[in-house]
């Protein structure tokens, strides 16, 4: 039997099918944010809610675009939560670990107010990822660096990737 993980990852690609470029991203999201979140020694329930909102992260994108033309971080905070919610109740997770998924995707463009790992992970592993696919200059990046960065792991990934 496949792992919870696996089963969100293939409804993800499923969710995703033939837009290579969104299923990269929110895979690469989830390999580092896994991997930040396995160096911080997260609890198991943590690392579980890290990895799936990290896979989920990004789900409101294609009704942003439909909806909206736009695929910008405000836009898919408010169409995210509904769209992970329908994915996750169909792959049988709980209610209550549902809502922390979707606070995370409701909120994972804010920058403000992280206040708990599972959230700041999630950010940190997004901006890991976006600085290369964005093409974000090492001049905003070292400012992300000073005004996002917290958890040890993450700050260290950034710079062996980025030398910042």
């Amino acid at each position: 039997m496949l792992s919870k993980v696996n089963q969100t990852i293939n409804a993800m690609t499923e969710y995703f099918r033939g837009d290579v470029k969104r299923i990269q991203h929110f895979m690469k999201v989830y390999t580092i944010a896994r991997t930040i979140g396995i160096n911080e020694r997260l609890p198991e329930d943590v690392q579980h809610l890290v990895e799936i909102a990290a896979i989920t992260h990004d789900i409101g994108i294609k009704l942003s675009e439909e909806k909206f033309g736009s695929a910008a971080g405000e836009y898919q905070e408010q169409e995210g939560p509904a769209e992970a919610e329908k994915l996750l109740s169909e792959l049988g997770f709980e209610e209550e670990f549902i809502d922390k998924v979707c606070y995370l995707i409701a909120h994972h463009h804010t920058y403000k107010g992280i206040d708990n790992l599972p959230f700041r992970i999630l950010v940190e592993a997004d901006f890991l990822v976006n600085i290369y696919e964005e093409h974000i200059s090492m001049e905003l990046a070292k400012g992300i660096k000073t005004n996002i960065f917290r958890t040890e792991s993450g700050k260290k990934m950034l710079e062996q990737m980025y030398g910042i």
